[in-house]
């Protein structure tokens, strides 16, 4: 069955240990933050201090996703403030496998991201280190944008991968994803899916996300 991961940035900020209980509440698996820098994307949201806020108000793993410049310098200081999975993009970074080691010392689950921007190449010398691959089917930096199902196709090459080696990583899909695409991702392998408006601003949210758990 897919995990569904609420991002929080779709989530009122004024409330986000409240948004934490309710993604719990609604039945989803995993709380997705959306951490973006002003530099690597158009968009500024939240830190380390935020994340180890949420971490007070829940026992769901938390997923975060770092959209910033020179990730290396910090991985460390999000695995402290209780992330339970930290991933980034390698073509932000200067030292991706010292990243991704930095995290597994801390005993945290690592993943490289694949932009929408991005070709599938960029992850592939180091999917044998990664605990997750993340498929983005929209541009990172801003939420609400429409999901672009040609970028499955990465997905697709992902899972073939995993199969072929043998790898265990989890392959992630972010970006647009509602209860209308959800087959599809589970198709191209998805095990875990980032939702954000499609959650947050449903009618019926714990409807929603368990209409995603396929």
């Amino acid at each position: 069955m897919i995990k569904v991961a609420p991002s929080i940035l779709s989530a009122d900020f004024g409330k986000m240990g409240e948004a934490v209980q309710l993604i719990e509440k609604w039945g989803a698996d995993i709380v997705h933050c959306d951490v973006m820098d002003g530099v690597y994307v158009p968009n500024i949201t939240f830190g380390m201090p935020m994340v180890k806020a949420l971490r007070k108000y829940t026992t769901q793993e938390l997923d975060v996703h770092l959209m910033i410049t020179r990730p290396e310098k910090y991985v460390g200081q999000f695995c402290d403030a209780g992330a339970d999975w930290v991933t980034f993009h390698p073509e932000a970074s200067e030292d991706v496998e010292g990243a991704l080691a930095k995290i597994k010392s801390k005993g945290v689950k690592c993943g490289l991201v694949v932009n929408a921007d991005q070709p599938f190449d960029i992850v592939e010398p180091y999917l044998d280190k990664i605990d997750m691959l993340l498929i983005m089917t929209v541009q990172a930096g801003f939420g609400g944008q429409s999901f672009k199902e040609d970028c499955l196709e990465k997905a697709r090459r992902g899972y073939e991968i995993k199969k072929a080696k043998g790898y265990k990583y989890d392959i992630e899909i972010d970006g647009g994803v509602s209860p209308s695409n959800i087959a599809v991702c589970k198709e191209a392998g998805a095990t875990i899916v980032v939702a954000g408006s499609s959650v947050f601003k449903a009618e019926d949210p714990a409807a929603a996300v368990k209409a995603m758990q396929i």
